[in-house]
């Protein structure tokens, strides 16, 4: 009886350790790297009256490594210092080295990209500070 009393004495312990576990997760949640957000490009949109585009970082990220668009496509590393027109997309700079109707959409299909809520300002959104991809 004593064996059967310790084997559910253990019992006792999963609780807590299911709440250390639980808090850790928690934690490596809160801090999450902007690489897996949405950010919105809205530099222009707003007064050119188009809505502002939404580039899903995230989904870029996991089929692509970080070189890729930052070294080879020519976008500096840093949210909001890139001056990237419609005429560079078009021209096949920037996005439209891939987005040029073979490799992916082409920029004809504007509600694709330009796809944010009217006003919504430039930034990442959906990282460490929302914990998850956003919802537009």
């Amino acid at each position: 009886m004593t064996a059967r009393r310790g084997r559910h004495a253990s019992w006792g312990l999963r609780p807590a350790l299911l709440v250390v576990a639980a808090a850790a997760l928690a934690g490596l949640s809160a801090q999450v790297p902007a690489e897996y957000g949405d950010v919105v490009l809205n530099k222009r949109s707003d007064n050119a009256g188009v809505r502002p585009v939404v580039f899903p970082h995230w989904f870029h990220r996991i089929r692509f490594r970080c070189k890729v668009c930052h070294s080879e496509l020519g976008f500096t590393m840093r949210a909001g210092a890139n001056d990237v027109l419609m005429a560079n997309i078009i021209d096949g700079k920037f996005c439209g080295m891939c987005h040029n109707g073979q490799v992916a959409w082409g920029a004809e299909q504007c509600d694709l990209c330009h796809s944010g809520k009217p006003g919504v300002k430039s930034g990442i959104y959906g990282s460490h500070e929302t914990r998850g991809p956003g919802k537009w």
